[in-house]
This record gives C-alpha cells, structure tokens and sequence, in this order.
C-alpha cells in the first residue's frame, strides 16, 4: 500500500507539472493586423467608354496615269510630304505636243475655210437679193457656212483635247500629305487601257479618322444626352471624343464625333461611329491600332475607390469598413464605371466611411484591425 500511494503521488505531481506546461505554451490571441483604411475620393468625374478601331487617312490617293506612254522622270522621295499641285511623274511629252501642234494646224485650216464660206454667203445674200441665184444655191451657201462652223467646233474641241492630253503627262499632286514608295520607275511604258498602271500612293496627315463600332446601348445613350444638350436635337456630331495610341495608357488626343453611320449593324448590332482628330506633329499614321472613347455622361460629383479594396462574394460587391473602434464590418456597395485606376461607388458608402484600401486578404467580420490612415490621390484619366 505504501509503493501505491507514493505511484499516485507521482503522477498527480507530473499532471501537474503538464498543466502548468500547457499554459505556458498558449500564444493568446493573434495581433491585429496591420491595414490601411482611406475615405472615398469626393470627385468631379466624366464617364468615357472606350472601344478599338484604327487610324484612318481623311484622304487617301491612288496614283495612276490618265495618259499612256513611257515614264519620263520621278520627281519625290519616297515616303516625303508633298505639297498639292507638287509634280510627281514625267510622262514623255513629245508625242502629245506633237498631236496638239496638228490640232492648232487643223483648226487654223477650219478657220480659214469658215471665213471663206462666210465671204460666199455674204456674195450670195447679195444676189439672192438681186434675183441673180437660184434659191437653192442660196441655201447651198448657208449650209456651206455652218458646216464650217462645225468644223471650227470640232477643230477646237480636238486642240482642247490635245492641251489636256499633254497637261496629263504631268503627274501632279492632286491632295497635300505623305507619299509611297514608286511603283514604277523612269523608263517603263505606263497604260492606261485595261489595267491602269499604278504609279503610287498618297495620303493625307492631317486630321486623322478613327472609326469604331459601338453597340446599340451606348449609342442610344449618346443620342438621349445629345437631346439634353441641344433640347430636342439627336445629332452627336461633336460629341468629344479622346484617342490613345498602342503605347500610350492615358488618352492625351483630343477630338470630336463627325460621322455616325445611318444605320445600325444587323448582323452585330453596332453603329459605326468616326473620330476626327487633329494630327500636325504626324504621330497618328494610318493604320495604327488605336482606342478611342466617347464621353458616355455629363461631369458629376462621385465618390471613387482603387478597385483593389473591392471584393467579390459571389455576384455581390462589397468593401470593408473601419469603425471607431477598429472593427470592421462588411458592406456591400454597388460599383459604377472606372475611372483612370479607380472606381465609382454609387450606392451603399456613407460619409466618413473609412473603408480598407490594403490588407483586405486578411479580414473577416468583427476582427479588430491596426489601421493606418492615408489619403487617396486624384486618379489620372479624370476630366
């Protein structure tokens, strides 16, 4: 009995000693996690929506020959700015002088013809009179006379013809902007029967078009704002418009809708609308990828909030909000457009709302947090 007390002595002792271990051992609860909260930007926003297209030339010349014959001289570089008017091609002038210098001689003759029936007419007007002819020789000398005439009309068309043949030889620039690459070099037969040889390109620089398709709601939208506007009028002609290149994340171009296509799509149910923008320093060349939005509302006030302190719970939205005891708590909030990196909170924020911009992975309901206050800076893109 003794050697049995003693055992259960021992193994009190240890019991308690595990107790004692187990205690110690107990980390407590975990510290708040560190977040930064923010109030929501109070901001006068526009709304843009945004579509693709590409650049396009206002206009775009092919250059062909309206005169056959052999090419004289190239007179650019390819890929220079030319002016209109500029010459561009020689074609070999010598045979078209030559056919105008016989156009001058054949009507020179009509001439001299003209006034020698004029003369018999008159002749014969007199002995009409005088009963001295017969009436139909009378009028065998009045038809002399406007075959004549006739003549010197055709003779005169043929040298018209024959000034502009010889003009055509001369190739100019009939737009200002930038050329191609020649297709022909000096020494080659230009056609223009069948296939009319194409000598070059030209197009203009400046304005630049960008079209674009967009969809049948917003394009009402614009129409429902256009009527606002002008009270009554649909027209969006001159509605602003912004373009940004391949490289470029804001949209530093600035132009205006000048074309609405009148009629929607049927097969995609878009409307094709077209930019115009200007272009003096020649970045935008076409064919460019671009982006193009249209102004989608009127300038109002929104709260805004980085998309990264938004959450998602299953088709909900919502953000976590701070109080004054630095418990957060979930609130579900309606998103609107975005803009620049943030995003338009239309319902569910109130003021003073200090809402969790970084650390959110870390939340839960009801958790007490270590917040650190900052302010939100104007996000870019904001007009």
């Amino acid at each position: 009995m003794p050697r049995l007390g003693f055992s259960l002595l021992v193994i009190l002792f240890l019991a308690t000693l595990a107790g004692c271990g187990d205690k110690a051992a107990d980390p407590g609860p975990p510290p708040a996690p560190n977040v930064k909260i923010a109030q929501a930007l109070i901001q006068e926003v526009t709304e843009w929506d945004e579509y693709t297209g590409r650049v396009e030339a206002v206009n775009s010349v092919d250059i062909r020959a309206r005169v056959s014959g052999y090419l004289e001289k190239v007179n650019f570089t390819a890929g220079s700015k030319v002016n209109k008017g500029d010459l561009l091609f020689l074609i070999d002038p010598k045979p078209f002088k030559a056919q105008l210098d016989y156009a001058v001689a054949e009507l020179e003759r009509a001439q001299s013809k003209q006034q020698l029936a004029k003369n018999d007419q008159a002749r014969a007007e007199n002995l009409f009179q005088a009963k001295a002819i017969s009436a139909e020789e009378y009028d065998a000398r009045n038809k002399g006379l406007r075959e004549a005439a006739a003549a010197v009309n055709s003779a005169e068309a043929n040298v018209y013809s024959a000034k502009l043949n010889l003009e055509y030889t001369e190739i100019r620039a009939p737009i200002s902007g930038r050329i191609g690459r020649e297709l022909i070099t000096a020494g080659n037969l230009v056609n223009t029967a069948g296939d009319t040889t194409l000598l070059t390109t030209l197009v203009s620089t400046d304005p630049v078009y960008v079209y674009v398709d967009a969809d049948e709601q917003s394009v009402l939208k614009y129409r429902r704002q256009a009527q606002q506007k002008h009270q009554g009028s649909a027209d969006l002609k001159g509605t602003p418009a912004q373009l940004a290149l391949a490289d470029e994340a804001d949209f530093p171009h600035q132009g205006q809708l000048d074309y609405v296509a009148p009629r929607e799509d049927a097969a995609t149910g878009t409307v094709t609308l077209r930019g115009v923008f200007a272009n003096p320093d020649e970045l935008l060349s076409p064919g460019l990828f671009a982006r193009m939005r249209v102004r989608g509302s009127a300038p109002y006030s929104a709260a805004l909030l980085p998309d990264r302190a938004i959450g998602t719970d299953q088709a909900q939205r919502f953000v976590w909000v701070v109080d004054q005891n630095h418990q957060v708590s979930y609130r579900q909030v309606t998103p609107g457009s975005r803009i620049g990196q943030m995003r338009v909170i239309r319902e569910g924020l109130q003021a003073g709302d200090w809402v969790v911009i970084e650390g959110v992975q870390k939340l839960k309901p009801g958790i007490k947090v270590n917040p650190e206050r900052i302010s939100l800076a104007e996000p870019r893109g904001v007009q």
